[in-house]
């Protein structure tokens, strides 16, 4: 984050009020560092685009932004948003037929077990259900999922726990699974 921290007071409040100059050495400051998060969140052919709408973004939005201290933690949220963005465009790209000109998108489990974990999510209780794909699909820290739901963290990370217990259990207890 030193790209975003090195960035001044000055320039993030005068890039906020509207100064073109200000806002262009803000981006190209923070540039680097939010290329490295975006390669540790972002599947790795989809970093450099989640860094490009996310400075895009910020560049449409930074005077929305109400302290310019949060500047950094604000900025990184939005590359992992739009990563998590990119990842669920992935997964509904896979359930499409592709033409020829595409290389097909490397999956890693089959087909199958898409529509069993599907069929599992259906019969889980709504809550479980919301909770799970808030965090593996949503990919919400145990903190966002606290504040979205309205629980403490402990009750967060004790109802996933059940969730996913549950959801296990449904797996290994369905007689059309091999």
């Amino acid at each position: 984050m030193s790209g975003a921290v090195t960035a001044s007071i000055e320039d993030l409040t005068a890039a906020r009020d509207g100064d073109a100059a200000a806002l262009q050495r803000v981006l190209a400051l923070s540039r680097q560092d939010l290329r490295r998060y975006a390669e540790y969140h972002c599947v790795i052919n989809d970093a450099e685009d989640a860094v490009q709408e996310s400075l895009l973004l910020v560049s449409r939005r930074i005077g929305d932004l109400r302290a310019v201290e949060a500047f950094a933690s604000w900025l990184f949220r939005i590359v992992k948003r739009e990563c998590n963005r990119l990842k669920r465009s992935l997964r509904r790209l896979a359930g499409e037929a592709i033409s020829e000109d595409l290389l097909p998108p490397i999956r890693f489990e089959p087909v199958e077990l898409g529509h069993d974990v599907a069929r599992v999510l259906e019969t889980l209780p709504a809550h479980y259900r919301q909770i799970l794909l808030l965090r593996d699909l949503e990919g919400m820290t145990i903190e966002e999922l606290a504040a979205h739901l309205a629980l403490s963290p402990q009750a967060v990370k004790s109802r996933l726990h059940r969730a996913r217990a549950l959801a296990r259990e449904y797996l290994r207890d369905d007689p059309t699974l091999p």
